[in-house]
């Protein structure tokens, strides 16, 4: 087979959406043909992914690798365009990882399997696409045919309240999706010719002000999926009503399209509006860590609880982007990849906790760790990984970051220091928040009712297996960062570059004779 030349991620995105449609000609009546069936569909959607990623992916080239386009509709200038670079490969290997994994954590699901697992499968190739297209109108497309899944998949498996989070969530999603769909026909249609193509809209000449408009649009679309204060209100909800594989794919996979297409289409196609625009992801990146933290300290429900501290979490992410150092968008993105596995091990272990308690508030909860150890032990595993013990993938993704502000040349002294002393508060209140959590699940007095109930068992080794597969990344990238960076790091120090050409205190210093610009941002002093 001639690698260069075969549609990898055509392939790869198609599969799982094809094999989806077969699912209703299965002869299954308990669901257990079917699950095998996702599980292997996934494990092969996956296979191909790493395939494509060792065989046709190079890790010097900056730019797009494995591109392919197709005419679609010609009529709207609508094509296939696909392609990956070290933006997207890293979101596309933890999607195909984390997906498969989420199929095998729907093990127990015994109620209309084959729709969920349908909804699974059709959803994992609409995320991997968010990720690989390379045209606006499709990418619009794309992103919209992920929250249809999701929508079924909290509306018809969730819990008590499940009707009121999927609408919550698809008003949300939807909305601000609308103002995708608008700023990219306004891109396409501007200037003497009509393109959606990402590459020529880069390229296309747009004035200050149409770029500030545009990146107002993006930013509201993208902030409502980060999600970003206070556009964050459908998140806590989502994640009380959804059961665990649903979990794996909100905290995992669909925060991280947010903030994929932030550095995608803010950042790389409006570097212009981003120097203006850097001081308020800035701000509420800070907003995002502090209040979400105490927050999610003052919850009582453990998977509102997890939420809220996946939101705080997300705001690392947002300060990286802005802060115009390499070393701050590398930890973005390490942040992004770390926090969909931690996440991911995380909201598993509070659905594995719930199936045997029976209960999410950490009122009537207590004592359980001596009749759960292994839980409680991959659960305090992971719970350390979230407050970004050193080993583990959270503390080099978090640490990056704060260097990588702290030493950037774009703000004046004053504000770093403030926002320095901020991003470390929030750090402090993590393992405050987290380590409480432990405390009052698995320590302390027993709860007479919880541990006589028989389903008060351990962990069985298909859990064991799930939480060991996700522990291995968190810790070999804690340990070896360069496993994850050397992937993107030729395209995020080329787009720093270019980021850092866009503000003139950073552009003057390259010339010989400074010139002061009265018609461009200064961030900073």
């Amino acid at each position: 087979m001639n690698t260069a030349n075969f549609p990898w991620l055509t392939t790869i995105i198609l599969l799982p959406i094809a094999a989806s449609l077969l699912i209703p000609l299965i002869p299954d009546k308990d669901g257990k043909t079917v699950r095998w069936y996702s599980l292997i569909v996934g494990l092969i959607d996956f296979a191909l992914i790493v395939y494509a990623f060792y065989t046709g992916y190079d890790f010097s080239n900056p730019d797009l690798q494995l591109v392919e386009s197709y005419p679609w509709v010609p009529q709207l200038d609508l094509n296939w365009s696909v392609g990956a670079d070290g933006l997207s490969m890293p979101l596309i290997i933890l999607t195909g990882f984390i997906t498969t994994l989420a199929i095998l954590a729907a093990w127990p699901v015994t109620f209309k399997p084959k729709l969920f697992y349908f909804l699974i499968l059709a959803m994992y190739g609409g995320q991997i696409a968010v990720f690989a297209v390379q045209d606006m109108l499709l990418f619009f497309l794309v992103w919209e045919l992920e929250l249809v899944p999701i929508y079924f998949l909290l509306s018809i498996w969730g819990g008590k309240k499940r009707q009121y989070a999927a609408t919550k969530f698809i008003l949300y999603t939807a909305g601000g999706s609308l103002f995708i769909l608008l700023s990219a026909l306004t891109m396409g249609f501007y200037g003497d010719t009509v393109t959606f193509d990402m590459r020529s809209l880069a390229l296309k000449d747009f004035t200050l002000n149409f770029q500030l408009a545009l990146y107002a649009g993006f930013l509201i679309a993208y902030a409502v999926k980060l999600p970003i204060i206070p556009l964050h209100t459908w998140l806590p909800d989502a994640h009380g009503e959804a059961t665990a594989p649903v979990h794996m794919l909100l905290a995992g996979i669909l925060l991280k399209m947010g903030g994929y297409a932030l550095i995608r289409m803010n950042a790389q196609m409006l570097p212009d509006a981003h120097a203006y625009f850097a001081p308020v992801l800035v701000v509420l990146g800070v907003v995002n860590i502090i209040y979400a933290a105490l927050t999610s300290f003052a919850q009582r429900n453990l998977k509102r609880k997890i939420a809220y501290s996946s939101i705080s979490h997300m705001g690392f992410v947002t300060i990286g982007i802005a802060s115009f150092t390499d070393l701050g968008l590398s930890g973005a993105m390490l942040q992004m990849v770390s926090h969909g596995l931690i996440g991911a091990s995380l909201f598993f272990l509070v659905g594995a906790t719930y199936d045997r308690t029976h209960t999410l508030m950490l009122d009537e909860m207590g004592g359980v760790g001596k009749r759960m150890q292994k839980i409680f032990a991959m659960f305090t595993t992971c719970s350390m990984a979230s407050l970004a013990l050193p080993g583990m993938s959270g503390f080099v993704a978090e640490l990056m970051v704060f260097v990588g502000f702290a030493t950037s040349d774009a703000y004046s002294s004053t504000f770093k220091v403030i926002v320095v002393f901020l991003m470390a508060v929030g750090v402090i209140l993590t393992p405050i928040y987290l380590l409480s959590m432990l405390r009052e699940i698995f320590y302390g007095k027993e709860n007479e009712e919880l541990v006589s109930h028989q389903n008060l068992i351990d962990a069985e080794p298909r859990e064991v297996f799930i939480i060991a597969c996700l522990l291995v990344p968190i810790i070999g990238i804690g340990f070896y960062p360069k496993l994850l960076t050397q992937i993107y790091d030729a395209t995020t120090v080329q787009l720093t570059a270019r980021l850092r050409d866009s503000v003139p205190t950073l552009a003057q210093k390259k010339e010989e004779a400074p010139k002061v610009s009265l018609n461009a941002p200064t961030i900073g002093n």
